[in-house]
């Protein structure tokens, strides 16, 4: 599986081999993989749309946000993400709201000491497991997201140097 540590290898293997420091030259997920990122995620709602969240659930009898955004990466992506929404929060590279694209995560601290995960799908929205709704599509421009959005981070994607034979 693609892990955040293989992505820092290959960037660290990528500057080694040219006697320089690691230079980082991104390109999409997409592009890389040929991979519809927006119609994986969108299969992937129609498997848990609806399913209750239920804190530290893994399966379809609940889940919670961060599993839920885990096992959509494992399965559609073949992707290992963090179990928790602390540890996924350090995946990847932070971005700007500005330039969210399908497959970015989308952060929230919506209590003190709390945190919310969910991944963008494109448009404004993002998929998620409400712990009051269950997995469902919300809106970033909802007046809660829009207060308590916190930070967007983009972990589908590779290094182009790395992905290069010599």
């Amino acid at each position: 599986m693609l892990s955040l540590s293989t992505v820092k290898a290959s960037k660290a293997k990528a500057g080694r081999n040219q006697g320089q420091p690691p230079r980082y030259d991104y390109t999409s997920f997409e592009d890389a993989y040929s991979v519809d990122v927006e119609a994986a995620l969108m299969a992937e709602y129609d498997t848990w749309q609806g399913t209750p969240y239920r804190y530290g659930g893994e399966s379809s009898n609940g889940i919670d946000c961060s599993a839920l955004v885990q096992q959509i990466f494992r399965d559609s992506f073949n992707f290992d993400l963090p179990r928790t929404t602390a540890g996924q929060v350090l995946t990847g590279r932070r971005i700007e709201k500005t330039a969210l694209k399908a497959g970015d995560l989308v952060f929230f601290r919506p209590w003190r000491g709390d945190r919310h995960v969910g991944i963008y799908l494109g448009d404004g929205r993002f998929m998620h497991a409400s712990s009051s709704k269950g997995v469902r599509i919300s809106r970033l421009d909802n007046p809660y997201w829009s207060r308590h959005y916190w930070q967007s981070r983009r972990a589908l994607e590779v290094n182009a140097l790395a992905m290069r034979t010599p």
